[in-house]
């Protein structure tokens, strides 16, 4: 990861699960922004109304760089907490949204990142929330599945996470999980099913593709110009985060996974 002049590294106790002084990778222009849109979207928000919370503070990202590998760990570099909003990627991008809109200084949210990206709070490549519904399956949950809810079309299938079609792993060392995955398809996305979807579900659209749950994850946005997926979008007219018309969007893909936020 690229580390401008302005970067400073903060060593603190994060005081979570197996967690000891972890150093917080964290820019000033960052710094900056959490402290604004915590006073300016999360305090300003019907706090009972999550979806409201989660569509003011996801707002404040639109235009933001789309950015690949931002985080720092692997199955051979330590992990480090990295906080960076000058540039997301689509999982990073729902890392944050769903951490601020539980925060009210930027010491809570560092506690909300903490046990939004990782499995019981432990900063470690390992336990890092590698897979979409990691959010609805492994603690602390962040969302509730609610896939089954919005359709009576939806399929369950039995996923073998992390495993390729060649037995192989695609995160080395992080071991196979067997998962039911539930996803409503392409085919059956309908006027129903946005009238069941709510503004700040959690979209994940479902892969075949053996050993994965997703390939792309956004937040349903119902607006004033219809529903969208706002997403931080790798496609080459856009590389940041945007608002796409949300059937357009999903009726190419194999279809939806649906969370809830908690």
């Amino acid at each position: 990861m690229h580390k401008s002049l302005s970067l400073v590294f903060i060593a603190v106790l994060v005081g979570c699960g197996n967690s000891s002084h972890k150093t917080i990778d964290i820019d000033n222009y960052t710094e900056k922004r959490i402290n604004y849109i915590i006073e300016t979207q999360v305090k300003t928000a019907n706090s009972g109304n999550s979806g409201e919370v989660i569509n003011k503070v996801s707002a404040e990202f639109l235009g933001t760089p789309y950015k690949a590998n931002t985080l720092i760990g692997s199955s051979t570099e330590p992990e480090k907490l990295v906080i960076d909003f000058r540039g997301l990627d689509c999982f990073t991008y729902l890392d944050y949204v769903n951490s601020l809109r539980k925060s009210t200084d930027r010491a809570s949210f560092v506690q909300q990142l903490v046990g939004t990206r990782y499995i019981n709070k432990d900063i470690s490549y390992k336990n890092r929330k590698h897979f979409f519904t990691d959010w609805s399956h492994r603690k602390p949950l962040n969302a509730q599945d609610v896939t089954a809810k919005i359709s009576s079309h939806a399929v369950t299938v039995t996923k073998y996470l992390n495993q390729k079609g060649d037995g192989g792993e695609f995160i080395p060392t992080l071991g196979i999980m067997k998962r039911d995955v539930t996803y409503i398809p392409a085919e059956f996305i309908d006027n129903n099913v946005i009238h069941n979807l709510k503004t700040g579900d959690y979209i994940g659209i479902y892969t075949n593709i053996k050993g994965l749950d997703v390939t792309h994850t956004g937040i349903f946005i119902m607006t004033p110009n219809g529903p969208m997926l706002r997403n931080a979008s790798s496609l080459k007219k856009n590389m940041k985060v945007v608002d796409s018309p949300f059937i357009d969007y999903v009726k190419n893909t194999p279809g939806i996974v649906v969370l809830r936020a908690l």
